[in-house]
């Protein structure tokens, strides 16, 4: 998961509804490729993979084919058959329900807000080894009270400054991604095969055989697992399969060339930490700062990484500011579409929900003493990135089982992108991304052998109840909701089953989008409304409901080209309503 993804989290909608197909620019292949890269790699995971030396080429791959691919081109029919602000709230909603829905989105909250921790942690170290001293530096960086002291100050600074909005900090968010992840990659490439080419030994095994894990050995899968969350993001590009010339085709190239691209990026990157430092000496929060440093003095020119430290340093501060203000804004834009008590709904001047923000920097600061708990600084680091993959992969796993059920539900809406080969290839793609999903989530609970977590037993207890009670609680949330705290002013469109007084999940032949049967529900003169239902949820009402069945094929498109009234008891002709909302599952 990619530091710099961020900041499309936060980007204003404005200008796609402002825009006609006309006058959309064209997204090349290339350039989607590209952005989907950026929007992945992260260098902070790479040490924890270097472990495994050859044989992480094997999962980095494994990975790609039955995850990452997957949820690309899961996702791309996902946001242009429900292209309206929500994302994977909105996905999950249409096919299971609000109830699943609002567990979808807190998933992802919550598994940022367990993320920031570790992800200050990598921004704690990096600021150790800006150091001149290296004897000192690694001493510091392993100090759990430093890293500690790091975490809560960095990450109240960054709640205060998201005060002020986000949208200020979308440029800082996307240097910060060149100069603290881009660039410091291409370093450590060039510089691991130049130490290995050059000559000097590897610290790993090299051979053919080596590319091929050690599967008798159970433990050394959870480390494994842990590469499910470095692909997590390709998603929120997804809305953008629309603006690509020819979707059908170019979109899945496009995917094919960023898995290939992030895959090698982070192939390179790991073997290049991995030929230098010893694999009994690999920490998962220093490694890649020590492998800088020796790379660094081998190369004559030791003064250089202080300054590489700096510039990881910034790529995560830089992320970090702008991740705050993200995925809080996602669950302020749910909570006033009537999910949360308008306790939470409060916002300041600058539009940010200030009691989202605090109870995530509260959130944040139970979490970070886990490192005073834990036996070391690694340790803790390793247990909060194994809770983030578990809450991220239910997350996943939802997103694929919606995709699969609404081939069923709502065959006929409007998707200009499917996935290839009909409902068989949606049941092969979504089918292998849930297991791959399901295999990762179930290994992610294992201890893994080469760290010292201390008792596996409270490993696994924290993980479990953990796991549990973020589960739970979203549950909880939405059994007590009420009418009232639905804000007026929401901009969030109903579900379409909401709009043609049905239930989620039920079969509907409609082929009308949902911006298109809200337009004619409030033509008719009776705004939507929303009351409770005990067992399905909040249902969309209007005293005059949308005549959105009309006969499907050809008839159906004439009505639509003619603009010829629609005969009662019959099927919509099919048709895409424009993007009113980015489609990842970064934003609401």
């Amino acid at each position: 998961m990619s530091d710099s993804k961020a900041s499309a989290s936060t980007a204003s909608t404005n200008d796609q509804q402002g825009l006609s197909a006309k006058q959309k620019a064209q997204i090349t292949i290339g350039a989607l490729a590209v952005m989907n890269i950026v929007a992945v790699v992260s260098l902070r995971g790479l040490p924890s993979e270097a472990e495994y030396g050859l044989s992480s080429v094997f999962y980095y791959v494994f990975a790609a084919i039955v995850f990452l691919i997957p949820v690309s081109i899961v996702a791309a029919e996902l946001a242009t058959g429900w292209p309206e602000t929500g994302g994977v709230f909105r996905w999950v909603g249409e096919a299971f329900g609000p109830r699943w829905a609002f567990l979808a989105m807190f998933m992802l909250f919550i598994e940022v807000t367990i993320w920031f921790p570790t992800v200050l942690t990598f921004g704690a170290v990096s600021l150790a080894y800006t150091g001149t001293d290296q004897n000192l530096d690694s001493q510091l960086a392993g100090n759990k009270l430093f890293v500690l002291a790091v975490v809560l100050v960095v990450y109240w600074l960054a709640t205060f400054i998201a005060f002020r909005g986000a949208k200020a900090f979308s440029r800082v968010s996307q240097w910060g991604g060149i100069i603290g992840t881009i660039i410091p990659a291409i370093i450590l490439i060039v510089l691991g095969f130049s130490y290995f080419f050059a000559g000097n030994t590897p610290q790993i095994q090299m051979g053919w055989g080596e590319l091929l894990p050690d599967f008798g050995n159970f433990s050394n899968v959870v480390l494994a697992a842990s590469i499910f969350l470095f692909y997590a993001g390709m998603e929120m590009n997804a809305i953008h399969v629309k603006e690509v010339k020819n979707p059908t085709r170019d979109y899945p190239i496009a995917v094919l060339i960023a898995a290939a691209g992030t895959v090698v990026i982070f192939v390179l990157g790991t073997l290049a930490i991995a030929f230098v430092v010893p694999q009994a000496d690999i920490n998962l929060t220093q490694s890649l700062l020590t492998s800088y440093n020796d790379m660094f003095e081998w190369a004559g020119i030791g003064w250089a990484g202080p300054i590489v430290a700096a510039m990881l340093l910034l790529g995560v501060l830089a992320g970090v500011v702008t991740w705050v203000a993200g995925p809080s804004s996602g669950m302020l834009a749910v909570a006033k579409a009537g999910y949360l008590p308008r306790f939470w709904q409060h916002t300041n001047k600058h539009g940010m929900g200030t009691h989202i923000l605090f109870f995530q920097a509260f959130v944040v600061t139970g979490l970070g003493f886990i490192y005073v708990v834990l036996p070391s600084v690694q340790a803790a680091y390793q247990i909060l990135s194994q809770l983030t993959v578990i809450l991220y992969l239910i997350m996943y796993m939802l997103m694929f089982a919606s995709a699969i059920y609404l081939r069923y539900s709502q065959p006929n809406r409007p998707r200009p992108y499917r996935v290839p080969g009909g409902d068989v290839g949606m049941w092969i793609v979504a089918g292998v991304g849930f297991l791959g999903a399901l295999m990762a989530f179930s290994f992610s609970f294992i201890p893994p052998a080469q760290i010292a977590v201390g008792s596996p037993a409270v490993y696994v207890g924290i993980l479990v109840a953990g796991a549990a009670i973020m589960v739970i609680l979203p549950f909880i949330i939405y059994a007590f909701r009420k009418p009232h705290w639905r804000d007026p002013s929401s901009p969030f469109v109903p579900f379409t089953w909401q709009i043609e007084h049905s239930n989620p999940g039920t079969v509907t032949e409609s082929s009308v989008s949902t911006q298109q049967l809200t337009r004619e529900a409030e033509a008719s003169g009776s705004p939507l409304t929303y009351s409770q239902d005990s067992g399905h949820g909040e249902h969309a009402k209007a005293a005059h409901p949308p005549a959105h069945v009309q006969p499907s094929g050809h008839e159906g498109e004439h009505a639509a080209t003619t603009g010829a009234a629609p005969a009662p008891g019959s099927t919509r002709p099919r048709g895409s309503g424009g993007s009113t909302g980015t489609g990842g599952s970064t934003a609401v």
